[in-house]
């Protein structure tokens, strides 16, 4: 299979073929709603006997705060911490802002709800995507596993929140499987969406990058005039490249202006205590952790490198392996609180294939079994960390 071959469905049967790729994509739909409703089930139960409330707690806490906040009242809020830091929610890109206010402008909805609705629709359309990836590359039942696995993540219940990781996921999953496809222009749309949805969208970027110039450089060899056969056969490549930057780089350009330094948005993530340091806050924070602590940590990490590289020598196609390869690379490398890693790494899908192509290969019940055990711990974990320390 030509991962990178122009798409085969001619034009005129593009409407017959969307309604046969969602009947096919119907049980990893099925399997991800089943697993996520547990997940909201399992909180709901556990927040009663708590004493709290399972909507606020999607809804209405940490992040989601500051993206209804900008929803209502847009851009230039910030707060001053005792020790001087300054927290802006310039931090906070603006794609779910803008959902919500627009869905909250003609529907009942409150900004909060309107951002759950979108996160809980986007995650089927990023479950849909897994599918089809999956069904691309190992066949349906992985893409089935795909689809059920990212569900039932650890942090998983992050998907049900009214925050950016669902969305995220959905435009970065369908753009790079829109470069797998060949639809040059679509990759470069969504990948500007999702630039405008999380600063890791330069991953999606990458993705269509490294692959538009690896498809160039395999026609080199006719010379100029190869090039030109290729970009003739690639329609759209060029202008799918131009478009992919658009949303990261207007967004990152705008905050520079408005605060008025080119690296603005930096500033502003400094505020936070984020930033990039090529990953030593975290290696110190590992070696302060009690022994036990730290080597369960490490050896974490070291597993999803391991399914990272697992997957590249396997012969991952590119554009998934390039993508993969940088939302891992920038988690690891980021400062700040070590808690969000796991919830950073999980717009990662990519390092879920071996894993679903493995469990493409067992008898059913067997691997329905294996996904079953993993989404009941997924859901009481999720329960665990939202009615405690939740993510930052």
């Amino acid at each position: 299979m030509n991962d990178l071959a122009p798409a085969a469905v001619p034009g005129r049967n593009r409407s017959a073929a969307l309604p046969a790729a969602l009947r096919r994509a119907a049980p990893a739909l099925a399997a991800y709603a089943a697993i996520r409703l547990l997940g909201v089930t399992v909180l709901a139960l556990w927040s009663a006997a708590d004493g709290k409330d399972w909507h606020t707690l999607l809804t209405a806490r940490w992040d989601s705060l500051w993206y209804t906040r900008v929803a209502e009242q847009g851009y230039g809020y910030t707060v001053q911490l005792a020790n001087g830091d300054v927290h802006s929610n310039l931090a906070f890109f603006p794609l779910l802002p803008w959902l919500e206010r627009g869905l909250a402008a003609v529907s009942p909805l409150s900004p909060a709800d309107a951002g759950m609705v979108v996160a809980w629709l986007a995650s089927l359309a990023a479950a849909w995507a897994l599918y089809a990836t999956g069904e691309r590359v190992h066949g349906p039942r992985a893409g089935v596993a795909l689809a059920a696995l990212w569900a039932a993540l650890p942090v998983g219940i992050v998907q049900s929140m009214a925050y950016s990781e669902s969305l995220f996921t959905a435009l970065a999953a369908w753009g790079v499987h829109a470069v797998l496809t060949g639809r040059w222009v679509t990759a470069g749309v969504l990948a500007s969406l999702a630039g405008l949805t999380r600063p890791v969208g330069v991953a999606v970027v990458a993705a269509v990058w490294v692959t538009a110039a690896v498809t160039v450089w395999r026609g080199r060899d006719g010379g100029a005039g190869g090039i030109r056969a290729t970009l003739r056969a690639h329609r759209g490549l060029l202008p799918g490249v131009l478009l992919a930057p658009l949303g990261w780089c207007g967004f990152f350009l705008w905050v520079g202006a408005h605060e008025g330094s080119f690296t603005g948005y930096l500033d502003v993530q400094g505020g936070w205590g984020n930033g990039f340091d090529g990953g030593l806050a975290f290696a110190r924070f590992l070696w302060q952790l009690p022994p036990a602590a730290g080597l369960g940590l490490a050896l974490g990490v070291a597993l999803v490198i391991w399914l990272h590289v697992h997957g590249v020598r396997r012969g991952q196609p590119l554009p998934l392996a390039v993508y993969g390869g940088v939302v891992l690379l920038l988690a690891l490398t980021a400062k700040g609180y070590f808690g969000s890693k796991p919830r950073l790494m999980m717009p990662a899908f990519p390092l879920l294939l071996p894993l679903a192509a493995g469990l493409a290969k067992w008898r059913p019940v067997r691997a329905w079994l294996v996904v079953g055990l993993v989404a009941a711990g997924s859901a009481v974990y999720g329960a665990f960390w939202l009615n405690g320390s939740g993510p930052p």
